[in-house]
């Protein structure tokens, strides 16, 4: 005799699949499909404990589409799609029964350890050359060219199923199914099993700050609201407000909890994704996000230590990455110590200071100490808790654009200063203590800001070679690749150099464990200083990286007597 299985969604029997859906509202609900030609009356469901509803369909085959019907305490009769569906034909279009049964070829890929990592924040949708938009077929394409970069942590935006065709992914419609446009379930697996084989991990961003708000099946679900507001997976009271709708899910309700925390765990189990990266979680943590204790969400912040317990217990080797901004320790702080307990947390602290030194419009707005406090600032005293970066899909669109374009708007390609000022970027982020991320284009020196439209002009790799060049040295020197900068893997900065009057400074980065050490100046003025004294011993030191209006070869590069020559805006890297 056929049982509900305890699983929700569709599950494998014997024969056929079996349904069940959460609608404790419901009067009665019955699934509808292409199995029984869309009729309401030929596959009822039976009610279970806790407002489960349940049938096998024996008919019911792989690839076939279907949806529920349901039938409100009003009388009302609502057709809405799996919550919980792995694949739908779209945002708008029906749900489709997904068996699993695809074949990896990466099964025991791990990524490198924490102090190697350096990130590439990508957008599927433009992550592509051609006349099409992206797919992950299209990014598995350009996956050499990561590899040749030396990336070996890309972060993807979301890819769950969102409304329409193009979106940036923070409009979660169907948070269990993954975007047709971008090819669906089994194009996501062929990307991340791709991106194994090619020695690349895979972090998923997932959203549960909010759903939708558009293309929203779960909205009212089985009829029941109060307010007006979203029924049963969602808060119906003032703490539904967010800035993207009233759409925040009810956290302390046990099925919504499972339901997210399902979700994150399905990106890790069904996917093998190596992380999640979690938008925006002070509007998961309290109501407004402005984080001053007067509106705190405390089933959110239960939820966000259940997730990343389930993920320590489960999936010890892989990471989990706030978004959140406010520069507590206790994101990063470890479950034990009534943290949070993600592995590390985008840094704030660090992009924001960077950013506005590095686009001052003169050298007299030049700040030292924020260049500073940006080298030595850490979490929960873990060099490695904190993601450092000056672009990311916030950062260079909502008003905002590449720091290349901030500094020469309309002029990127030929201006001087944004050449000289990406680069020492790239510098800072590629050097200090932290996991580097990039965002994709960066290396191209693509200018303008973010924009879902607009696909990254790979012409810009020939066109502008050494910049290029410049990132892909700069990030073998951040992994050790030659074995002469072991010093930037460690734990370790000190500031060694600060001169305000020129704006010239420099740290040293260390690895205590190998007792190396590597040597960084950063000249943030427009003029070159000749026989500058920076009080090192040039002797037991070599140059790996300079720059000065391009590469310059590190073998011209010497420090004498204590002295050296520093382009302006320029960059050198000793160990």
């Amino acid at each position: 005799m056929s049982q509900y299985q305890g699983l929700l969604g569709v599950s494998n029997r014997e024969s056929g699949y079996q349904f069940a859906v959460w609608a404790p509202h419901a009067k009665a609900v019955s699934v509808v499909g292409s199995f029984n030609e869309w009729n309401a009356d030929t596959h009822n469901m039976q009610a279970e404990d806790g407002g489960i509803w349940w049938c096998d369909i024996e008919r019911a085959n792989n690839g076939d589409e279907y949806k529920f019907s349901i039938t409100t305490e009003s009388g009302d009769v609502l057709t809405k799609n799996d919550p919980r569906a792995r694949k739908l034909t779209n945002s708008v279009g029906n749900s489709v029964i997904y068996d699993d049964n695809f074949s990896w070829k990466s099964d025991k890929f791990e990524m490198v350890p924490v102090h190697e990592r350096v990130i590439y924040e990508l957008h599927v949708g433009t992550f592509a050359k051609g006349e099409h938009s992206g797919t992950f077929d299209t990014a598995i394409e350009k996956l050499p060219d990561l590899v040749e970069l030396g990336i070996n942590v890309i972060e993807i935006m979301p890819v769950n199923e969102f409304a329409g065709d193009l979106s940036w992914g923070y409009n979660p419609a169907y948070p269990f199914a993954v975007e047709e446009a971008y090819g669906g379930p089994d194009a996501l697996k062929r990307f991340i099993d791709a991106a194994h084989q090619a020695g690349i991990a895979v972090i998923v961003d997932v959203v549960y700050n909010h759903f939708g708000p558009s293309d929203l099946d779960i909205w009212q679900f089985d009829g029941w609201s109060e307010n007006g507001k979203g029924g049963i997976y969602f808060f119906n009271d003032n703490r539904s407000k967010t800035p993207w709708g009233d759409t925040r899910p009810d956290y302390g309700r046990q099925e919504v909890r499972e339901y997210i925390k399902d979700n994150a765990l399905m990106w890790l189990h069904e996917y093998n994704a190596d992380g999640l990266r979690m938008d925006m979680i002070p509007y998961m943590r309290t109501i407004s996000g402005v984080d001053d204790g007067s509106d705190d969400i405390s089933e959110g912040a239960d939820l966000i230590k259940s997730i990343n317990s389930e993920i320590k217990a489960q999936f010890p080797r892989k990471m989990s990455i706030a978004e959140d901004l406010h520069g507590h320790d206790y994101i990063t702080d470890t479950l034990e110590n009534r943290g949070f307990g993600y592995t590390a947390q985008w840094d704030g602290n660090f992009v924001h200071p960077i950013r506005g030194v590095m686009t001052a419009s003169s050298d007299e707005g030049v700040d030292l100490s924020l260049i500073k406090n940006a080298l030595l600032h850490k979490y929960s005293n873990n060099a490695y808790s904190r993601i450092v970066y000056t672009e990311s899909h916030d950062e260079i669109a909502n008003g905002s654009a590449r720091i290349v374009e901030e500094i020469a708007p309309g002029n990127v390609d030929n201006d001087y200063f944004a050449k000289q000022k990406g680069i020492l970027c790239a510098v800072a982020v590629l050097t200090s203590a932290g996991i580097p991320m990039l965002f994709q284009g960066q290396e191209l020196k693509s200018p303008g800001w973010f924009d879902d439209t607009q696909k990254l002009d790979w012409d810009r790799r020939e066109q502008f070679p050494d910049y290029y060049e410049a990132f892909k040295q700069l990030i073998a020197l951040r992994k050790n690749i030659n074995g002469t900068s072991a010093g930037l893997t460690g734990s370790e900065t000190s500031i060694i150099h600060e001169d305000s009057d020129n704006k010239v400074i420099g740290y040293k980065r260390e690895n205590k464990e190998y007792g190396e050490k590597v040597y960084v100046f950063l000249n943030l003025s427009n003029r070159h200083i000749e026989d500058y004294r920076v009080n090192i011993d040039g002797n037991a030191l070599k140059c790996l990286f300079a720059w000065s209006n391009g590469l310059i070869d590190p073998a011209d590069v010497k420090i004498t007597n204590g002295t050296i020559d520093l382009p302006s805006y320029g960059s050198l890297i000793f160990s």
